[in-house]
């Protein structure tokens, strides 16, 4: 294996990469935090170093892998946007089941069982928070989407 791949990680352009505090611009390196940005015509080159300037462990990088979350998610259309995701996921997930136990009709009742109990226990799990966190509210737009998604195949059973 190339020492030089073992150290960096070619990504495309897609500028989901271009978000951290304070970018500095040195010509075309950008660095951010310990992370150096290296501009080329069709891909970023990201190479993790030290304070020495040697090689930065894997346990390292993923550390700071919260923080870049975090920095990513401040933008509000960034999250409305993965909140439809999630609430569009709750309702594929919700007519995937109904469709395979409804079609096979074997153990639909203790599929329907554990439907409730896992809208039940993440309904308590939210209003039990004094702080609800992003990730939080993803798991109670998902649980809404399997909700609406139960409701929507209960009437198309039902007509």
């Amino acid at each position: 294996m190339n020492l030089d791949m073992a150290h960096a990680m070619s990504v495309p352009s897609t500028g989901l990469l271009e978000f951290g505090s304070n970018p500095q611009v040195r010509g075309s390196h950008l660095k951010f935090g310990d992370f150096v940005l290296r501009r080329s015509p069709r891909f970023l080159r990201i190479q993790a170093v030290q304070e020495n300037g040697g090689p930065r462990r894997l346990v390292d990088i993923i550390r700071l892998v919260p923080e870049l979350s975090r920095n990513y998610f401040r933008s509000p259309s960034r999250r409305a946007l993965f909140g439809g995701i999630s609430l569009l996921g709750g309702f594929y997930v919700a007519q995937t089941i109904s469709l395979s136990f409804g079609a096979l009709g074997v153990n639909d009742v203790i599929a329907a069982v554990v439907c409730v109990l896992l809208t039940e226990y993440v309904t308590r799990f939210y209003y039990s928070r004094p702080k609800v966190t992003f990730p939080v509210a993803l798991l109670n737009n998902f649980k809404m989407g399997f909700t609406y998604g139960l409701f929507i195949d209960a009437f198309k059973l039902a007509s």
